[in-house]
């Protein structure tokens, strides 16, 4: 009898852990990412040679960016060198006075490239952010964020760390959460600024998991000190992704539970080329 059993257990054990298997690769395959690249991370490279630096973006496997200027190209001329390289811009940062000046053209522009988000990525202030910047912020981010939507385009802003100050009230960033109609705008997590600024990235995803839409993927040198609240650090202070200090693992896999569905690496150093590669690999090498 006892003969007999075994091997059925067995087959039984078998067809278990197939199973499982197969559900664990199906529940991996969903939590991948497709990351992209924050194309501000190679502003050093793209005046001198467009083309060339998106063949490099190509090259490393990217497809998807987050644009930040045109390098002296028109819109329309920018995305026709993004098509020759397979590269898709889903969004586009502009600044604080494009907005302000020709709004119309910010749009017009993200929508000539084929954008989903048109991203705002500093708030000008002199001096310490205070609750007045905050309130004219969030005056004009209402005021862009129905423009754009009518427009068919997703507005966001992406904090630089100054917005994280404590105050008897929580902080400056939590009145712009409460403020901002999330219907017109939403935000895009800086992991390396948020840190900065004393944030826990996972904390505050799963604080806001309805507002964080897009995320820029930065890790910080082991030295650097936090918290600051000035939105500035050395430049060289960015590491290439799972060398510093910052948990990015679990940070992304709060973000995939929150439905966060654009992941862009942003290396600011000074030695990008060499890093953004590393970065990528430590992505997949995580799982996504």
């Amino acid at each position: 009898m006892l003969k007999r059993t075994v091997p059925a257990l067995a087959i039984l054990g078998f067809l278990l852990c197939a199973a499982l298997s197969h559900s664990v690769s199906q529940g991996q395959e969903s939590q991948k990412i497709n990351v992209g690249l924050q194309l501000y991370s190679l502003r050093a490279q793209f005046p001198k040679d467009v083309p060339g630096t998106m063949a490099w973006i190509q090259k490393v496997g990217i497809t998807d960016v987050e644009a930040a200027g045109f390098y002296n190209l028109s819109a329309q001329q920018f995305k026709e060198e993004l098509d020759k390289h397979g590269l898709h811009a889903s969004g586009a940062h502009f600044q604080w006075d494009q907005f302000d000046k020709d709004i119309d053209g910010c749009i017009r522009d993200a929508k000539t490239l084929g954008c989903e988000f048109i991203t705002m990525p500093w708030i000008p202030h002199t001096g310490d952010f205070t609750l007045k910047d905050a309130q004219k912020a969030i005056a004009k981010f209402n005021e862009w964020g129905a423009k754009c939507r009518e427009a068919g385009l997703r507005f966001t802003y992406h904090p630089h760390g100054y917005e994280f100050r404590p105050t008897p009230n929580g902080t400056l960033f939590d009145l712009m959460v409460k403020e901002t109609k999330p219907e017109d705008v939403n935000y895009e997590i800086d992991i390396f600024w948020a840190y900065d600024g004393g944030a826990d990235p996972v904390k505050l995803m799963e604080k806001y998991p309805t507002r964080f839409v897009q995320m820029h993927l930065k890790d910080m040198d082991k030295s650097v000190k936090v918290p600051k609240y000035e939105g500035h650090e050395n430049v060289d202070s960015d590491v290439a992704l799972g060398t510093g200090q910052i948990p990015v693992k679990a940070i992304v896999e709060e973000g995939i539970k929150i439905g966060i569905k654009h992941y862009y690496i942003e290396d600011e150093s000074s030695h990008s080329e060499q890093q953004i590669p590393k970065s990528i690999q430590y992505i997949r090498s995580i799982g996504h």
